[in-house]
């Protein structure tokens, strides 16, 4: 009697453990903080950008995978999900939010939570635009990197004229989903294209047919060259716009290296992934417990100027030896 005693309390013992046993690892599965990532672009697209995310949470002491949890979310250049992302992870508590890259991004996590911390990536003055109270003391729940993409639009609209001496009409492609953005580039294109003596004509585009749209209207305009306003959506479309670019002879720069060596002629503008590495590093440190408050919104120091000299030898371009010196990188 009594060693079937001992054998069923044995049984119920091991029971009782395998019941145990999946709820820990549950428990354990759930104490490992989970990352919103948030993309206007497409995943494809965006594998080196990822890796430099990675690299800065790595150097903050995180592997994905193995202590912490990043949920990518790639919208597409669907703006219109924003809130609805948003308010998922909200409501699931994540860990942290990020949103570099987009403006817009930046401003609906704003609005979605004032508690869960995020890290931003915006081209604008996060103060002006009212996401934090000041670059060296944020305060809130929302930290980043400012990447002055805005204001070297007119850096990059010289270049271009230096490297285009006699075209005067320059079609400006803005992406009007992109709000925020699109508002302040267009106000910088627009006064430098006045202080070099351009006639700036802008066009709209959210979707990739409404791109091809748009280098239909370039050739009725006339135009001489294209300005391609820095956007998540126009990022994820760099083949499409080397391609069309090629197609109508179209001299075209961007603020990013991707397009360029996809085949558009130049780029300048912020190296991005110095700015995903900060962002991962920002992230990494509010895992260990600092605050946003604490952080102060960096500011990027890094740009670069690259070109593609095989497609100035499509475009019978001669390209001035002292602009060809001051370029970071000439893709042969």
């Amino acid at each position: 009697m009594t060693a079937k005693m001992k054998r069923r309390e044995f049984i119920s013992l091991l029971g009782g453990a395998a019941a145990i046993w999946p709820l820990a690892a549950r428990a354990e599965q759930a104490a490992v903080p989970v990352v919103g990532f948030i993309n206007l672009g497409v995943a494809d697209a965006s594998a080196n950008r990822v890796a430099a995310f990675r690299k800065g949470l790595s150097e903050a002491g995180y592997a994905e995978g193995q202590n912490v949890i990043v949920e990518y979310h790639w919208l597409e250049g669907h703006y219109e999900r924003l809130p609805a992302v948003l308010a998922d992870l909200v409501r699931r508590r994540v860990a942290v939010i990020t949103t570099s890259g987009s403006t817009e991004a930046a401003l609906a996590a704003k609005t979605a939570t004032a508690t869960i911390p995020i890290v931003f990536g915006v081209p604008e003055d996060p103060v002006k635009l009212g996401i934090v109270a000041s670059l060296a003391r944020p305060g809130g729940n929302a930290t980043g990197i400012n990447f002055f993409a805005v204001e070297i639009d007119a850096k990059r609209l010289g270049l271009m004229h230096e490297l285009l001496p006699k075209a005067t009409r320059y079609a400006v492609l803005v992406n009007p989903a992109n709000a925020a953005s699109t508002q302040a580039t267009s106000k910088a294109v627009k006064e430098a294209a006045r202080a070099l003596g351009l006639d700036a004509l802008f066009f709209n585009a959210s979707t990739s047919a409404e791109i091809d749209a748009a280098f239909a209207a370039f050739g009725r305009e006339r135009a001489d060259a294209l300005f391609i306003a820095g956007d998540a959506f126009f990022f994820s479309r760099a083949v499409q716009f080397a391609t069309l670019a090629v197609r109508d002879r179209m001299p075209a720069s961007y603020a990013t290296r991707e397009m360029v060596e996809a085949g558009l002629l130049m780029s300048y503008g912020t190296i991005f992934f110095d700015m995903l590495r900060q962002v991962g590093i920002y992230t990494g440190s509010i895992l260990k417990g600092t605050k946003p408050a604490d952080l102060p919104v960096l500011q990027s120091t890094k740009f670069e100027f690259v070109l593609n000299l095989q497609t100035a030898r499509s475009l019978n371009l001669d390209i001035p030896p002292m602009l060809l010196a001051r370029a970071d990188e000439v893709i042969e």
